[in-house]
């Protein structure tokens, strides 16, 4: 069974930087296209960037400019780096990609 993994949240103050790493098991992650979603309190999971298998990336809105998607395939790995945060950002971060495969989430809060 495929299984992902988040880390690298953490608490950061407004304007900083976070970069969170999501592992995947398995031998097949590049055939994956990749996702992060969020889910801040009280609100509903919403999906915040995007890669496909052949690199081709979008955004939320929210987020265009400030958060930047990545992936190394020899690591079996997919990167979000997060850059001026802002308070609005504070949630629960997810990975995904293989069907059905969802991590426990990070945690990134930032203060004002």
């Amino acid at each position: 069974q495929v299984q992902v993994a988040e880390s690298g949240g953490g608490l950061v103050q407004a304007g900083g930087s976070l970069r969170l790493s999501c592992a995947v098991s398995g031998s097949i992650f590049w055939l994956y296209t990749m996702e992060w979603y969020r889910q801040a309190p009280g609100k509903q999971r919403e999906l915040v960037a995007r890669i496909t298998n052949g690199g081709s990336t979008n955004y939320a809105d929210s987020v265009k400019g400030r958060f930047t998607i990545s992936r190394d395939n020899a690591k079996n790995t997919m990167y979000l780096q997060m850059t001026s945060l802002k308070p609005e950002d504070t949630a629960v971060y997810y990975c995904t990609g293989p069907p059905g495969a969802w991590g426990q989430g990070t945690l990134v809060t930032v203060s004002s």
